[in-house]
């Protein structure tokens, strides 16, 4: 006899990729987005069943895809008996419901998938402060705000118009951001007091995700960090002691991978993990050589690292993979005098213990 209260094994959602290429955007960068969306959703826990593009000047204000092609996706839908719909472009909280209606089945865009994998992925009570920041911050920003929603009227001794349904629901999530920031304010003044009071030169790993940056700081330190062949295996800045040909010692950091269409709330909410990128003495700039658009990673990269004041930290560019090297792939990424090494099979490390050495000539001498 089967136990009332056995649990089943669950199956993983069956998802169907919609993507909508608007005027103005390479196919090669497309394509690139699409195969992204793909890991992603597989980072998530999701079987790709189908995809589904349409080429538009610009998106339609209820659905952002056409008519039509709506229809074409109710009919993938049903064929495909996906469970879910994720969409490669930011869709508008309209545009959501909208096609939740129109479909009958959950319908998310990039954004919301990406958070879900950092909530999956969140390790340390920093990382899950970050990551619910995050979070409520889009929900926030996807909250009607129309002056024609009813209104819960003011009671004796209250003035004003009052508050709508929609504003109630708000204000405990406000309440709930404001706190969370008040507590990664507190981590970011204990990490600076930390940084101010450290021995030795910071190098800090830096890159797209999924270049393998954490398998690289176990090389350099034999030290066993969390390492997965998925998107975004590191939220948590993990720092190990770390010793160039020289003899000197520095600690070498591991940070979260970069992405294209990184949501800007994410950016925001891990500023104080990626901020340590800013007070780095030295950036590794690790990049993948057998990627065959390593070079379009690296400019993402680059622009990301603008974004959070570190482009004028001096940086070493690690072309890591080079056993499965693609050799279009390094010209694509303008790579010449790039380090090129394994972290895999430990090789070229020596050189770039070398390339540090030189970097940190002079810094903290007296240590």
């Amino acid at each position: 006899m089967k136990k009332m209260h056995e649990t089943k094994e669950l199956k993983p959602e069956r998802a169907l990729l919609v993507q909508a290429v608007l005027r103005g955007v390479r196919p090669l960068d497309a394509e690139e987005s699409l195969q992204e969306l793909e890991r992603l959703a597989d980072t998530a826990g999701a079987t790709v069943v189908g995809v589904v593009t349409q080429r538009r000047d610009r998106p339609t204000s209820g659905l952002y895809i056409g008519e039509g092609k709506l229809e074409d996706v109710q009919l993938a839908c049903r064929e495909a008996e996906a469970d879910i719909v994720i969409f490669d472009n930011e869709l508008s909280p309209i545009q959501v419901n909208n096609l939740d209606l129109a479909l009958g089945i959950k319908v998310i865009d990039r954004t919301e998938l990406i958070l879900q994998i950092f909530a999956k992925r969140a390790r340390t009570a920093e990382s899950h402060i970050q990551v619910e920041l995050a979070q409520l911050q889009y929900l926030v920003a996807r909250i009607p705000r129309s002056e024609r929603q009813a209104r819960f009227t003011g009671g004796i001794g209250m003035k004003g118009p009052g508050e709508s349904p929609f504003q109630l629901r708000a204000a405990p999530m406000r309440k709930r951001i404001s706190d969370l920031k008040s507590k990664l304010k507190v981590v970011k003044q204990r990490r600076e007091r930390t940084m101010q009071r450290r021995k030795w030169p910071l190098v800090c790993l830096v890159g797209y995700t999924n270049v393998g940056k954490s398998t690289l700081l176990n090389a350099f330190s034999s030290s066993d960090a969390y390492v997965d062949d998925r998107l975004f295996a590191t939220l948590d800045t993990k720092t190990r002691l770390v010793r160039t040909v020289e003899g000197q010692s520095v600690l070498m950091t591991d940070t979260v991978g970069f992405i294209r269409n990184l949501p800007h709330g994410l950016v925001a909410s891990f500023r104080s993990t990626l901020d340590v990128a800013a007070e780095a003495d030295l950036l590794l700039v690790v990049a993948d050589a057998s990627h065959p658009a390593s070079g379009d990673q690296l400019r993402i990269v680059r622009e990301t690292l603008a974004n959070i004041g570190a482009e004028a930290v001096p940086s070493v560019l690690v072309m890591n993979k080079c056993d499965r090297m693609n050799p279009e792939a390094l010209g694509a990424a303008g790579s010449d005098g790039a380090i090129q090494v394994s972290a895999k099979a430990k090789t070229g490390l020596d050189e770039v213990r070398k390339a540090v050495s030189d970097a940190l000539s002079g810094c903290y001498p007296n240590r």
